[in-house]
């Protein structure tokens, strides 16, 4: 075979039209909610990487620290439901350019935090800005991209989350360690201030966007006529989105997922600390492996495989629903950790755990926009996100107390497990197949 014969190495993106085709807008939008995921998470990660100098400046026992960690996903589960509400009101462009304002400012507060009560406000407040990311990237998502290609943007900005501790806890544990805790929080606060500068910049609905090609548009048709600021005619009321069993099998089984999630989140660092004996300059490269492991397997099985997969004829509904099951399933290697205090193999069972509960979480994120229209798919990110971020509260909490009370956060890995069966059971037979939500009766359709 001739060089010019060689086939070329194709990369995920290219596998999808380029500008001779349909256009590409519309994946500078996946690029531009993936670096809003990881700027926020850079914003979550920096306070489990400095429990030590928390501790040194301001006292923070085990217990207290639990609930530093858990204070953030207070408010930002309490406005999970208004902010659904709100991103189907008032439209993404203006709630997201507010929200990254808000969280902006509280990690400037963060840095300046003076005693334990301001630090409480400052991460309550995080969580007041940080909010309807989730549901607004979502949102945008089935705004963007017709059905057959939203794995891959989901998954982009699903895997932010991933890489953002990955790179965020050695990077940010370099900064606490060469110039302290509150440099570290600056720093990221800097960050996020640009992001709302670039977001207020960049983004538009595809109905507002003049620079959309006509093609592009095309290729869009069917979704980009509901990305509308207002409620449509066909927006489903909240009390009927939370009456249906597929909603609440979603809601259900990614709450099991983000249980997980933000035990590894919060408490990674410090468990390679003291579950794994490892100095802290090893300890956040070591907390790092498995979420790089799982960034990676979100991009390429939980959104270009799945996608390829779709687009070469397979039907959608059971590829999704396989990579979902499958995924939890995987998941229940973070239970690894509780048998075993060797390094190597507690950090490979956490890497098949945070790899496979990353398979499945842009499956979970697609769900929106498939289980309603674009116009309620703000509220049920919004139900599923305050699942998810009931469990984010209570996760740090109890791991803090299992650690005090058993000297081991053995207990805390194996519960987290315990969680996951539940959650793999509710995505089989609550949500079950994936596909439309029976449209409601007038009734229950909002004005």
């Amino acid at each position: 075979m001739s060089a010019a014969q060689v086939p070329r190495k194709e990369s995920p993106i290219s596998r999808y039209p380029t500008n001779g085709g349909t256009g590409l807008r519309r994946w500078r939008i996946a690029w531009l909610l993936a670096l809003g995921v990881m700027i926020s998470y850079l914003d979550r990660v920096n306070i489990s990487v400095a429990q030590q100098a928390l501790h040194h400046a301001f006292g923070l026992t085990t217990v207290a620290f639990g609930y530093l960690l858990g204070a953030y996903s207070w408010t930002y589960a309490m406005l999970q439901l208004p902010s659904g509400v709100l991103l189907d009101r008032f439209g993404l462009r203006r709630v997201g350019v507010v929200s990254s304002f808000i969280w902006s400012a509280a990690t400037f507060a963060t840095a300046a935090a003076q005693g334990v009560v301001s630090l409480f406000s400052s991460r309550l407040l995080l969580g007041v800005g940080e909010s309807p990311i989730f549901p607004l990237s979502a949102a945008a998502v089935g705004y963007w991209f017709p059905e057959k290609e939203r794995g891959l943007p989901t998954a982009m900005f699903d895997a932010a989350a991933k890489f953002s501790p990955a790179v965020g806890i050695p990077f940010v544990g370099l900064l606490l360690i060469h110039f302290g805790w509150r440099f570290s929080f600056a720093f990221t606060g800097v960050l996020s201030l640009l992001y709302f500068a670039i977001f207020a910049r960049i983004y538009r609905n595809p109905s507002d966007d003049v620079h959309l090609s006509a093609a592009e548009r095309a290729h869009i048709q069917g979704v980009e006529k509901l990305a509308t600021a207002s409620s449509s005619p066909s927006s489903y009321s909240l009390g009927y989105l939370l009456r249906q069993r597929k909603v609440l099998g979603a809601m259900i089984g990614f709450a099991t997922y983000n249980y997980s999630f933000y035990l590894l989140l919060t408490w990674l660092p410090s468990y390679t600390v003291a579950g794994l004996h490892l100095t802290l300059a090893h300890a956040v490269w070591a907390a790092s492996v498995p979420w790089f492991f799982a960034g990676i397997i979100d991009i390429f099985v939980g959104g270009w495989l799945v996608d390829a997969l779709i687009r070469a004829g397979h039907d959608a509904a059971r590829i999704r629903r396989t990579v979902l099951l499958l995924g939890m399933v995987c998941g229940l290697g973070v239970a690894g950790p509780a048998f075993t205090h060797h390094p190597v193999p507690a950090l490979l069972s956490l890497c098949v755990g945070i790899g496979g509960l990353s398979a499945a979480a842009p499956v979970g994120w697609t769900l929106p926009g498939i289980l309603v229209p674009n116009s309620s798919t703000g509220k049920v990110g919004g139900i599923m996100n305050f699942g998810s971020q009931i469990s984010a509260i209570i996760a740090p909490v109890i791991t803090g107390y299992l650690a005090s009370w058993t000297h081991s956060f053995a207990a805390a890995f194996e519960l987290a497990a315990f969680l996951l069966m539940l959650g793999t059971l509710s995505y089989a037979f609550l949500l079950g197949k994936i596909e439309r939500i029976d449209a409601p009766q007038i009734e229950a359709i909002e004005a």
